[in-house]
C-alpha cells in the first residue's frame, strides 16, 4: 500500500450522496456582491483577509506586519505578489479609520479596506470570515492555477515577517492548506492570572506532545515533524482549488475555523501545520466570541479561583485512538480497492473504537474519503458512549508526563531503526 494513500486517502475520493453535506461547487451560488470592484494584479499569489471590529488598538500593527513582509532570505518580498482585503463591521471605534489612513500612507500595499454594517443576523465572526474568504476566491480565481492562496489573519494579531513567504513555501512543497503557529503576546501571558497562565502554557505543551505522538502512530507525510497542533483563524491558508473542493467556508457561529479545517479533512486535503508559518495574537481575557482563546483563558482564571483541576484524555486513550485510526484507514483502503477484508478483522475494530459492528462495515463500503469515514465513526461513538466510559479524564500534568515517558520510548525506538538501516543496506549490497 502506498504510504502516501495510507496516510491521505485520495483526493479524488468521490464522497457518498448520504454523505455528502456540501456539494461540490454548490456553494458558489450563495455569493453576495464584491467587496471589491477593482481587480486583482496579474501577479497576485496571495489574498490576505483580515476581519475587524473594534480593534483600533492593535489594527496598525496588524497593518504594519502585513507590510513588511520579506522572503525566507529576508529581503523585502514583492508587494505585487500579495494583497489585503480588511472588513471593518459593524465598528463602534476608530478601526476604520486607521485603516483608511494607513492604506492612504502605504499606497504601495495593494490593501482594500471595506467598512461595512452587517444585520444582526450575520454580524457574527464565521460569516464575516465567510464573507471575506469567498471574496478571496472570486478575486484570485479568474488569475489561473491551483496554487494561488486565500491567507486568513485576525486585526489583534501580527504576523511575522516571514508569513507570506512561509505559507507559499509549505503550499510549494505539497500542502492543500496550511496552520500557522499562534503564539500570544509575553506582556499580555504574564499579566493572567497564574493559573490561567500555566494552565495554557500546560495545554501548549500537552497539545504538542499529542501532536508528536500523532506521527508515530498515524504519520502524515504533509505534516511531518517539526509540527504544531493549531488551524485557526489568525494563521489559515489554503489553495483556491481546495477552498472549492471543500466547499467553501460555513457561517457557522463558532468556532468557524475549526469547522472548516474539518471540512478540509472531510476531502482529504493535505494539511501542513508548519512551525514557519507564525503569528503573535492578543491574550486578552475578554473576547469577541462564547468560544476561543480569550473565552478559554477567562475559564481557566475562574478554575482557579474555585481549585478545580483541569482535566484532558490520558496518554494511553490518545495513543489507543491513534492506532485504532491507523488500522481503521488500512480496512478502508482495502474496501476501496475491492481487497478481501476479513469479517474478524472489522468486528475486531469496531468493538475497539465502541461502535455498532454493522454500522461500520456499511460506512466502509460506502465510496467515501477516509476523511468522512472518521468524522462518522468518531459521531457514533459519541451517540453509544461506549469509548467514553472505558476512560478516564486525568490531570493535565499527569498526561504530560505520562506522554514524555512514552514519546522519550518511541524516540529510543525510532533512533535504532534508523542506526540499523545502513547496516541493512551494506547486508543488501554484499548480497
Amino acid at each position: 500500500m502506498p504510504r502516501h494513500i495510507l496516510a491521505h486517502g485520495k483526493n479524488d475520493v468521490q464522497i457518498s450522496d448520504r454523505a455528502q453535506t456540501i456539494p461540490y461547487l454548490s456553494w458558489l451560488s450563495d455569493r453576495v456582491s464584491p467587496l471589491v470592484a477593482t481587480p486583482p494584479l496579474s501577479q497576485c499569489e496571495v489574498c490576505v483577509i483580515v476581519p475587524v471590529r473594534n480593534e483600533a488598538e492593535t489594527l496598525e500593527s496588524t497593518l504594519l506586519a502585513l507590510y513588511h513582509q520579506v522572503d525566507l532570505k529576508g529581503h523585502p518580498l514583492d508587494r505585487k505578489r500579495y494583497e489585503v482585503i480588511l472588513l471593518a463591521n459593524n465598528c463602534s471605534d476608530d478601526s476604520a479609520a486607521i485603516a483608511y489612513g494607513f492604506a492612504k500612507s502605504h499606497s504601495d500595499l495593494v490593501l482594500h479596506v471595506v467598512d461595512k454594517t452587517l444585520p444582526s443576523t450575520e454580524a457574527y465572526i464565521g460569516r464575516v470570515r465567510q464573507i471575506l474568504m469567498d471574496e478571496a476566491y472570486y478575486r484570485l480565481s479568474p488569475l489561473g492555477g491551483t496554487r494561488r492562496v486565500i491567507a486568513s489573519t485576525d486585526g489583534d494579531s501580527r504576523v511575522t515577517p516571514t508569513w507570506i513567504a512561509a505559507t507559499l513555501y509549505e503550499i510549494g512543497c505539497g500542502a492543500d492548506a496550511v496552520g500557522g503557529r499562534i503564539l500570544t503576546n509575553y506582556q499580555e501571558r504574564a499579566a493572567l492570572a497564574p493559573y490561567a497562565r500555566a494552565c495554557h502554557l500546560r495545554e501548549v505543551g500537552y497539545r504538542y506532545l499529542v501532536a508528536e505522538l500523532e506521527t508515530y502512530f498515524d504519520s502524515d507525510p504533509v505534516d511531518t515533524l517539526p509540527r504544531h497542533y493549531q488551524h485557526y483563524g489568525a494563521s489559515l491558508a489554503v489553495t483556491t482549488d481546495m477552498y472549492d473542493r471543500a466547499g467553501g467556508m460555513q457561517p457557522v457561529r463558532t468556532p468557524e475555523d475549526v469547522a472548516f479545517y474539518k471540512s478540509l479533512v472531510r476531502v482529504n486535503a493535505r494539511f501542513r501545520h508548519s512551525p514557519l508559518v507564525r503569528v503573535y495574537t492578543s491574550a486578552r481575557t475578554t473576547g469577541r466570541t462564547s468560544i476561543g482563546l480569550a473565552n478559554q483563558l477567562s475559564k481557566w482564571e475562574k478554575m482557579g479561583l474555585q481549585h478545580q483541576p483541569f482535566l484532558v484524555e490520558s496518554a494511553a486513550e490518545i495513543e489507543s485512538r491513534f492506532w485504532l485510526r491507523h488500522r481503521l484507514r488500512i480496512l478502508w483502503w482495502c474496501f476501496l480497492n475491492d481487497e478481501r477484508v476479513d469479517e474478524k478483522a472489522i468486528a475486531l475494530i469496531a468493538n475497539a473504537l465502541g461502535v455498532n459492528v454493522q454500522f461500520l462495515r456499511q460506512e466502509l463500503a460506502l465510496p467515501q474519503t477516509f476523511g468522512m469515514l472518521w468524522e462518522w465513526v468518531e459521531q457514533r461513538q459519541q451517540e453509544e458512549g461506549i469509548w467514553r466510559q472505558r476512560w478516564s479524564l486525568v490531570k493535565i500534568e499527569e498526561a504530560i508526563f505520562a506522554l514524555r515517558v512514552r514519546l522519550e520510548k518511541l524516540r529510543r525506538q525510532q533512533q535504532q531503526v534508523e542506526l540499523s538501516e545502513p547496516s541493512r543496506q551494506a547486508k543488501r549490497v554484499s548480497c
